[in-house]
C-alpha cells in the first residue's frame, strides 16, 4: 500500500476515534484531575524553596510545572493501551484485519487521537500553572509543549505495543505500575534530581526521561540553546522514532 493511502487512512481513523473521544468528555478532564492535584496541594508547598540546590533562584513553578507536564504524559499516554485490549477482546482489530486499511494506520489513528486529547489537557495544565503563579516565557511554553506532544506519541505507541505483549487488563496493569513508577521517580518529575545524592543522580541518568524533564524545565527558564534542551530534544527525537517503528512493525504482525 503506498504513502498516500496510508496518510488516507490514517486520517480516517483518527477521525473515527477522536469522535469517540469526544463522546465521552468526562474522560478527558478526569484525565488530568491527578497532575491538577499535585498543582493544587503539592506547588504551594514549594514556594519557599527559593535558593535551595535545584531551584536556585528561580521561581519554583518553574521548576514544578514542568515535571507536572511530563508525568501527565507518563500516565495519560502510559495507560491508553487499556482501550486496544477490550477491542482485542471485542473481536474489533479482527473486523479491521479483513479490511483494506493500512496497518501501520490502525496503530497510527489511535496515537495521533491520542496526542489531540494530551494536547488539550496540557493547556489546559499550564493555564492552571500560569493562573497559580507560573512564569515562564512564550516560546518556552510552546517548546516544552512541542516535547510533550512528542513524547506522548512516542509512550502511546508503547502503551499499546504492551497491551499487544499481554492482553490482559491484570498483566498490563501490573507491567505498567512496575515501570511508570519508577520512572516518575528516578526522572525528577516531581522534584530535581539535582537534589539527590550523588549515586541517585547517577541512576536517573539512565532514565530517558530525565533528559526529557530537563528540558522542559530549560525551556521554561528561557535557556533555549542550553545543552539540557539540545540533549532532551534528542532524546525524546529517538524515543519516539523507536517506539512508533516498534509500534508499527508490531501492530503489523498482529494484524498480518
Amino acid at each position: 500500500m503506498n504513502i498516500a493511502s496510508a496518510l488516507h487512512d490514517t486520517r480516517l481513523l483518527y477521525m473515527h476515534h477522536l469522535r469517540a473521544s469526544l463522546r465521552t468528555k468526562v474522560a478527558v478532564v478526569f484525565g488530568m484531575l491527578q497532575p491538577l492535584l499535585y498543582l493544587l496541594l503539592f506547588g504551594p508547598l514549594l514556594t519557599r524553596l527559593n535558593g535551595v540546590r535545584g531551584f536556585g533562584d528561580h521561581d519554583p513553578w518553574q521548576v514544578f510545572v514542568p515535571g507536572i507536564l511530563v508525568q501527565l504524559v507518563l500516565f495519560r499516554s502510559g495507560f491508553v493501551g487499556f482501550a486496544l485490549i477490550a477491542d482485542l477482546r471485542a473481536g474489533v482489530v479482527d473486523r479491521l484485519r479483513v479490511t483494506p486499511v493500512s496497518r501501520a494506520a490502525m496503530l497510527l489513528g489511535m496515537v495521533l487521537r491520542d496526542t489531540t486529547v494530551l494536547v488539550v489537557q496540557a493547556i489546559l495544565l499550564l493555564a492552571a500553572g500560569l493562573a497559580l503563579g507560573l512564569r515562564a516565557p512564550l516560546p518556552g511554553l510552546l517548546i516544552g509543549l512541542a516535547l510533550a506532544v512528542l513524547l506522548a506519541t512516542g509512550i502511546a505507541s508503547l502503551s499499546y505495543v504492551l497491551a499487544m505483549v499481554t492482553r490482559r487488563e491484570d498483566a498490563f496493569a501490573s507491567l505498567l505500575s512496575s515501570v511508570t513508577l519508577p520512572l516518575m521517580l528516578l526522572s525528577g518529575m516531581l522534584l530535581p534530581m539535582s537534589m539527590a545524592p550523588g549515586w541517585l543522580d547517577a541512576v536517573s541518568r539512565c532514565t530517558p526521561l530525565r533528559y526529557v524533564v530537563d528540558a522542559v524545565r530549560a525551556a521554561f527558564l528561557g535557556d533555549y540553546a542550553a545543552s539540557p534542551v539540545v540533549v532532551g530534544t534528542a532524546v525524546t527525537v529517538v524515543l519516539v522514532a523507536a517506539s512508533v517503528w516498534w509500534g508499527a512493525r508490531r501492530f503489523v504482525r498482529e494484524t498480518a
